[in-house]
């Protein structure tokens, strides 16, 4: 059914609308960057003034700038893909083997993912101090792979469910083991799951400030710690604190947009292959 001229443009404004309110934020935050300390307070709202690169120059020559970068880097990497890997075999055991309880695991772990960070801070530093993971990269990197795990899981059970179990069983027919099947057959058509899970994974990683500035001392801060550390007794340096996140921000976009053009990419080849 064909619909109505004023009805197609009434749903663009919206959406025009609804893209102005989530860029909005973005936009404010990168004008804050580019302005002195001064003009912040003196007028907060006003969009016409001389930039200013400073702001960044300073967070650029801050000391210990590169080892925050490598630590962010290192820890969102490595986490990304250990959730991936024990997300996409655990989606896979729940969508195809049958065992009594598969559909309230396959639930929980979902209300597990409902936890709040700061619920956390507390007990896990309590727990991890007694294991020795305090101050370590690999401690935030275990505690990021244990809380991001369930919403991967659920989220890449749909997409298992999607795949036809067809395929996997025409390949064991030609002699395909069950490793060369998972591998060669289930994981390829399991790419747009996969870059779905890894922006989520990697954006809480690179983003997550509560657990990181429990857990972290001055050698293993990430960026998000870092940017802290322009809030001072003397006051919040607005200007820098807006230029290291416009510079946290970037790594993630980037990603998201790669991983998107991927998924776009692989469902519009799963619809023309049929």
């Amino acid at each position: 059914m064909k619909r109505s001229m004023p009805l197609v443009i009434s749903h663009y404004v919206m959406l025009v609308i609804l893209a102005m309110i989530c860029i909005a934020p973005i936009l404010v935050i990168f004008a804050t960057s580019l302005r002195q300390q001064v003009q912040i307070f003196s007028e907060p709202l006003n969009f016409l003034f001389v930039p200013t690169l400073e702001n960044y120059r300073a967070v650029l020559q801050e000391d210990k700038l590169d080892v925050y970068l490598k630590n962010s880097l290192f820890v969102g990497i490595v986490s990304t893909l250990i959730t991936l890997i024990l997300g996409c075999m655990a989606a896979y055991g729940l969508a195809r083997f049958r065992f009594p309880g598969r559909s309230t695991v396959a639930y929980t772990t979902l209300i597990l993912r409902t936890v709040p960070f700061a619920v956390l801070a507390i007990p896990v530093f309590v727990i991890w101090n007694q294991w020795g993971l305090v101050n370590s990269l690999w401690g935030l990197i275990l505690l990021y792979v244990a809380v991001n795990l369930p919403f991967t899981i659920w989220l890449l059970y749909g997409f298992v469910l999607q795949v036809p179990i067809e395929l996997e069983e025409a390949a064991a027919i030609d002699g395909c083991g069950p490793l060369r099947v998972f591998s060669q057959v289930f994981l390829p058509l399991m790419a747009p799951g996969l870059a779905a899970a890894s922006i989520f994974t990697f954006r809480i990683a690179w983003n997550e400030f509560i657990l990181a500035l429990v857990l972290t001392d001055r050698h293993t801060r990430t960026l998000p710690v870092a940017a802290s550390l322009f809030i001072t007794d003397m006051g919040v340096d607005w200007g820098k604190v807006m230029a290291m996140g416009s510079l946290i921000a970037i790594p993630p976009l980037i990603f998201t947009f790669v991983a998107a053009r991927q998924i776009i990419g692989g469902l519009t080849a799963g619809a023309v292959k049929g």
